[in-house]
C-alpha cells in the first residue's frame, strides 16, 4: 500500500516564516496527485517533506500505514525527478539509471534486467551507451524517470519535471508520464504551476494558496465546481469572467444587473440568492460560456452582454476576444467561424446553465 497522509502538518523555517500552516492530505494508493498554486504556494516544500528532503515542523506524515517524519529518504520507498534532470554527465544512460542500485549491491544481472525493461518502456534503448550532453531535453527527462523506475518505488514523486521543455515536448512528456503511471500502478506525487498539465494528467488535484488547500477534488470539479474565486480563476485558460453586478428581484425573479447589462438568472439559485437581495456579489462566467448571439437559436432566448472588443487573438478553431462589457473586463471564446475584429461592438450571448455566483467579501461560492 502507498497511501501518503499529511495530518496537521505546519512547516515554519528558522527565519521565523511559516510557509504551510494545517496541512491536512489523504492520498489514495495508486493514484496521480498534482499539486498547483502559485509561485511560493507551499507546494515544492509539501514535496521536499514527503521525500524528506525538508523537516516537518509539526504534524504527522504517513507513508502507508508507517509515520515517517524521522525516517531518512533512502528509507522511505520513494524516488524523486526533479526539474534539473540532475543525471550524472560522466556517465552513460546505462549507468545513470544503474547507479542507485548498483550502490545497494543488486546484483548485475537484476540490475541489467531493470534497466533494459525501463529503456524499452521509455523507448531510450538506443541511448544507453550515450552520455547525457548528447540527448534532447525530453531524452534526458526521460533517463531521469528511467532512474527512478528501475527502483520500483512505492511512491514517484515530480517536482515540475517538464518545465525546461518547449510546448511540443512538454506535451509528448504528459502523454509518456499519465501511461507510465497506469503501467506501474504506482502512488505519484506531482507538482506543477502548468494548470494544463494538471488538468489532463491527474486523478485529483490540490489547489494552494499561501500553503492552504484551496480544494481537493477531480479535475472536473473544479472547473465546474470551484468553491471560491481563488480555484474559478486558477482552473482554466483564459481565467474565468469575474464581473461586479447587483442581485435585484423584479416581479419574482431574479437579476444580476450592473450599469451595463442585465441578465435574469436560473430558477435553481433562488433559494441561495433569497439572502443577497439588493447586496453587491460577483458573476463568474467562463470565457467558453459566452457566445457570439447568432450561434443561439431564437427559442433559447439567451441573456446577452454587449462588448466593445480591443483584441482578437486567433489559436487556431478559436478566437480569444478581450474587450470590456461597460467599465468591466471580459474575455470570451468564439469559433473563428464568425467574422470578429479589433475595435468593433458585439453581442454575446451568456449561458445561464454555467454562471456561478460569488459573494464579494468572502470570495466563496453562493452557487452554481
Amino acid at each position: 500500500m502507498a497511501t501518503i497522509k499529511l495530518e496537521n502538518i505546519r512547516k515554519t523555517y528558522e527565519d521565523g516564516i511559516t510557509v504551510i500552516e494545517n496541512l491536512n492530505l489523504d492520498i489514495k494508493d495508486k493514484e496521480f496527485i498534482i499539486l498547483v498554486g502559485p509561485s511560493g504556494c507551499g507546494k515544492s516544500t509539501t514535496l521536499r517533506m514527503i521525500a524528506g528532503l525538508e523537516e516537518i515542523s509539526d504534524g504527522n506524515l504517513y507513508i502507508g500505514d508507517k509515520r515517517v517524519n524521522d525516517v531518512s529518504p533512502k528509507d522511505r520507498d520513494i524516488a524523486m525527478v526533479f526539474q534539473s534532470y540532475a543525471l550524472y554527465p560522466h556517465m552513460s544512460v546505462y549507468k545513470n539509471m544503474a547507479f542507485g542500485l548498483k550502490n545497494r549491491k543488486v546484483p548485475k544481472d537484476e540490475i541489467d534486467r531493470k534497466v533494459k525493461e525501463a529503456a524499452k518502456m521509455l523507448d531510450i534503448e538506443e541511448y544507453l551507451h550515450r552520455k547525457p550532453r548528447a540527448l534532447s531535453g525530453g531524452q534526458r527527462q526521460r533517463v531521469a524517470l528511467g532512474r527512478a523506475m528501475v527502483r520500483e518505488p512505492s511512491v514517484f514523486l515530480l517536482d515540475e519535471p517538464l518545465s525546461n521543455l518547449d510546448a511540443k515536448l512538454r506535451t509528448e512528456m504528459r502523454n509518456r508520464i499519465s501511461i507510465l503511471h497506469r503501467k506501474l500502478q504506482t502512488t505519484f506525487v506531482y507538482v506543477t504551476h502548468d494548470q494544463t498539465e494538471a488538468m489532463t494528467m491527474a486523478d485529483r488535484i490540490v489547489v494552494l494558496k499561501k500553503g492552504e488547500v484551496m480544494q481537493f477534488d477531480t479535475p472536473s470539479t473544479l472547473y465546474n465546481h470551484p468553491k471560491n474565486m481563488f480555484v474559478a480563476g486558477f482552473i482554466g485558460s483564459p481565467q474565468m469572467n469575474f464581473l461586479n453586478v447587483r442581485i435585484e428581484v423584479i416581479k419574482n425573479s431574479y437579476f444580476a444587473v450592473s450599469e451595463d447589462f442585465k441578465i435574469k438568472l436560473p430558477e435553481r439559485m433562488y433559494d441561495a440568492l433569497s439572502l443577497y437581495r439588493n447586496k453587491d456579489i460577483v458573476l463568474g462566467i467562463r470565457p467558453d460560456d459566452l457566445h457570439i448571439k447568432n450561434e443561439y437559436s431564437d427559442e433559447k432566448n439567451p441573456e446577452k452582454v454587449r462588448v466593445f472588443v480591443d483584441i482578437v487573438e486567433m489559436t487556431g478553431s478559436d478566437y480569444f476576444l478581450y474587450g470590456n462589457a461597460g467599465s468591466q473586463k471580459i474575455t470570451a471564446k468564439v469559433p473563428t467561424t464568425f467574422s470578429v475584429h479589433n475595435d468593433t461592438e458585439c453581442e454575446l450571448a451568456v449561458d445561464t446553465d454555467k454562471i456561478h455566483i460569488f459573494d464579494k467579501v468572502s470570495e466563496n461560492l453562493i452557487c452554481d
